[in-house]
């Protein structure tokens, strides 16, 4: 909200302020937060300059311009160089003489231009920032103003004066209005306060123009439109134009100048808060309708865009002979087909109070934020009504030369005013600041609230304005605001003496460093995804990651899904590192997913300040879907890069299957490893890891080509995801007991030909079973399938490391301990020994 300061010292004092700056921070210090800071941008010799003489000098160029002899106060007049022709010999000008500078920092000076030295400038509205009218200079007397040559132009024309931009939080719609900062700037001074809402108003009247509230369907029980106000102006001159001090404190206020009849509305809404539309009498209908939308209905807005409209829109119709008209968006836009033009002689002014969430819904759903519908969604004074008509009616009346009709409506009633019971010490209690009864009694009233004492209660009848209102605690917040919230103790909790991270905590941490030493980077994705990418994923139609939580309200459209597994989305940071030229990518995500065990069904609601049971309260836990703690990560293109040690290698399964081995060592566990078949993942090319108590810990291996494909993701891309919740769910499996051994290793090698379905895992648990304690270590080194192998079959070199605890072991008891290891692989899966 913009606030030309000027136009707020109208209605209270700001002499006792003497740096607009301090205005500000004592502004914010009451929730008014300063947004930006307008100050005057013209500075140097700006004067009134009466127009001696001009000659018209016709260029080479086609260019007529006019030598000019202009007085500016001085001894001499000053010959300057004007390329507009609106204005005669002894016309008041404004000047811009040599060292001015002007909004753009545009310096002036003395310089030679069509054969004459021009000694300043004649400016016009453009460029002093006052509009956008560039088609001639400013003619003072034309705007209404006077002066003599030589006077300051810039505080004439208002360019000395500061506007202050402020931020209006959403719950304090009535603060978007002049009434409303001066209000707030009165109650933090302790002024008296010029409400500019005081002031007679018509009563209604039998013929008034007739108005119908027909709203059949209101939402959340509450009608779109409680009252309208309806009043006639009549016979204003068409060629009336907006006097200058009103289009100044529009520009101020950050509106354009449009014409007279807009533009009194829109300053009347600046000042008081309430919007209001201004229709062609003569067009209208013989009533005005107020009622929802129905099917396929169309309206054409003020800015010229055709809008198909929802049965939740409040119109605002007019009707003639059983013919019903759509003539606006209620509280949002007025439409084409009545709006005033430059023939408009006879106006009807509206004044209405419009639902809340009604008039939010339809800005939102059109995508037309407004001026009016900023308020309206806000909350609006509903008592405010007829007198803004009023006074926007008698602005008519007084510049554009109008007769106001004395035929009044006022259709509906404003509701009630609010009372609430507030303990006179529950101020004190909450905020920590003794606050006496009459303290609490003179800041609620400071804020135009009406205050009752009986006893230790207070009755608070909140003023009309102050929908935001409506429990004590509302009023224990306005009370800790008027009184300062530099009255508010600062005390510091006492840290409690914790225990630290949690297990989980330091477990994420670990594992995070882990990949990252690793040489995976950390990203985050949004965790909504879509139906269609589980199609891309390739999951089957009975998959149970196709059954995600749907979003009421979803960020986007095309993602109204919460994420089931990590992949779904991060498959997308890949996509957008490839596409913008990173050939080589490795990423991890750390975060929750959701996976709801049945279909949602509504949760428990409550009164606003109603605090659950326990037993509710556990209702509510309970309705919430599981969300586990996944780890995932993606390696694009190569898993080592080029260097002086060779060319690089590409990403295989190994890697990622390798990555999830060490994740699950770092936590102290052991999995076991076997082939799997799952979406995304290739079905050849997919390890399952499966933790000691079967429960299934996640999966690793190359992508299916397909979904690469789907995706636009480089080849042979490969991929994993754990569930770390499960993983932590075990007992950590170190022996932390053992004896470590300080006796050297004995190695021995061995290649396997077993057939080429068998795990290499397999394999390796009966090779650990045949060995015994004393085989520490057992690596797979190569696998082979070639010429030197039959067909169907593989090689598989494993490296055996033993170590005894209590000697050191001899060769033949090693090569003893591997051919015992070697007989279980026999046994098991017919393994040959390759030579």
């Amino acid at each position: 909200m913009r606030v030309p300061l000027e136009w707020l010292s109208e209605h209270v004092d700001l002499t006792v302020v003497d740096d607009p700056h301090q205005l500000a921070a004592d502004l914010a210090g009451i929730g008014l937060e300063e947004e930006d800071f307008f100050g005057p941008e013209v500075s140097g010799p700006l004067v009134v300059g009466r127009v001696l003489a001009l000659e018209p000098e016709e260029h080479s160029n086609g260019k007529t311009i006019n030598w000019c002899q202009v007085d500016v106060g001085e001894d001499e007049p000053r010959g300057i160089v004007c390329g507009a022709h609106n204005f005669a010999a002894g016309d008041l000008v404004v000047a811009a003489l040599p060292g001015a500078v002007l909004p753009g920092d545009f310096r002036i000076g003395a310089r030679t231009t069509y054969g004459h030295v021009s000694d300043g400038m004649i400016c016009s509205l453009r460029e002093l920032g006052l509009g956008e009218d560039h088609d001639g200079i400013i003619v003072l007397t034309a705007l209404g103003l006077t002066g003599e040559p030589g006077d300051d132009a810039a505080a004439l024309l208002g360019l000395d004066r500061t506007t202050l931009d402020v931020n209006v939080t959403p719950d304090r719609g009535y603060q978007l209005s002049i009434r409303g900062i001066a209000r707030e700037y009165a109650m933090l001074k302790g002024q008296a306060f010029r409400d500019p809402a005081d002031r007679p108003v018509a009563e209604p009247t039998a013929d008034g123009f007739p108005v119908d509230l027909a709203d059949d369907a209101p939402i959340h029980g509450v009608p779109g439109c409680s009252r309208f106000t309806a009043l006639i102006v009549r016979d204003i001159d068409p060629g009336a134009r907006t006097p200058f001090w009103m289009q100044r404190r529009l520009l101020e206020a950050g509106m354009r100048p449009i014409s007279l009849a807009v533009d009194v509305t829109n300053y009347v809404m600046l000042e008081l808060g309430q919007p209001l539309h201004a229709y062609d009498l003569d067009l209208l209908g013989e009533r005005i309708v107020v009622r929802r939308a129905r099917a396929r209905e169309t309206l054409t807005t003020l800015d010229d865009v055709a809008r198909t409209l929802d049965p939740e829109d409040l119109l605002i119709t007019d009707e003639s002979d059983g013919d019903s008209r759509i003539i606006g968006l209620a509280g949002v836009m007025g439409g084409a087909a009545l709006e005033v033009s430059a023939t408009t002689r006879n106006i009807l002014l509206e004044a209405a109070h419009f639902d809340e969430v009604s008039i939010a819904r339809t800005a939102r759903r059109h995508r037309l934020p407004s001026e009016a519908s900023r308020r309206f969604e806000r909350g609006v004074d509903p008592a405010l009504g007829p007198v803004a008509a009023q006074r926007a009616a008698e602005l008519l009346v007084e510049l554009g030369g109008g007769t106001l009709d004395p035929a009044t409506t006022v259709a509906g009633e404003a509701p009630a005013a609010r009372t609430i019971a507030l303990p006179l010490d529950l101020a004190a209690r909450k905020v920590g600041v003794d606050y006496s009864p009459a303290e609490v009694t003179g800041l609620l009233e400071a804020i135009g609230a009406h205050v009752e004492v009986s006893g230790d209660t207070a009755q608070v009848t909140v003023p009309t304005w102050r929908s935001d209102l409506t429990d004590p605690i509302d009023l224990v917040e306005e009370i800790a605001r008027a009184g300062g919230y530099d009255r508010i103790p600062s005390v510091l909790p006492q840290a409690p003496g914790g225990r630290g991270l949690t297990a989980a905590q330091r477990a994420r941490r670990r594992l995070s460093n882990l990949l990252a030493g690793l040489g995976y980077t950390e990203v985050l994705t949004y965790p909504f995804t879509s139906e269609k990418r589980s199609d891309e994923l390739l999951l089957p139609a009975d998959d149970a990651r196709r059954r995600a939580v749907r979003l009421a309200n979803p960020m986007a459209d095309d993602q109204p899904l919460m994420r089931t597994h990590l992949l779904a989305t991060l498959v997308d940071a890949i996509a957008r590192n490839t596409g913008r030229g990173f050939k080589d990518v490795a990423v991890f995500e750390a975060g929750m997913v959701t996976l709801p065990e049945r279909a949602p069904e509504p949760g428990l609601r409550f009164e606003p300040g109603y605090h659950p049971s326990a037993d509710e309260l556990a209702a509510i836990r309970d309705s919430v879907p599981p969300q586990p703690f996944h780890y995932a990560g993606v390696i694009a293109g190569r898993a080592e890069l080029p260097g002086t040690w060779g060319a690089g290698r590409a990403a295989e399964a190994a890697d990622v299957i390798d990555t999830v081995r060490r994740m699950v060592a770092a936590c102290g566990l052991g999995a076991e490893v076997r082939a799997a078949r799952r979406a995304p993942f290739h079905p050849g090319r997919c390890a399952e890891f499966v933790l000691a108590d079967g429960t299934v810990l996640g999966h690793a291996g190359e992508l299916h080509p397909k979904v690469l494909e789907n995706l636009g993701l480089p080849k042979r891309s490969v991929a994993f995801e754990i569930d770390l919740d499960a993983l932590l769910g075990q007992e950590d499996s170190r022996d932390w007991a053992g004896v470590l051994s300080s006796y050297p290793v004995s190695r021995q090698d061995v290649a396997l030909v077993v057939a080429a379905d068998t795990p290499a895992a397999e394999v390796a648990r009966a090779l650990r079973d045949g060995a015994g304690a004393e085989l520490e270590t057992l690596e797979v080194f190569d696998v082979y399938t070639g010429d030197q192998v039959p067909e169907g079959q593989k090689s598989l070199a494993f490296r055996m490391t033993f170590r005894a605890a209590d000697r050191t072991l001899t060769a033949d008891e090693a090569s003893a301990l591997r051919e015992a290891a070697t007989a279980v692989a026999a046994q098991r899966f017919g393994a040959e020994v390759r030579s």
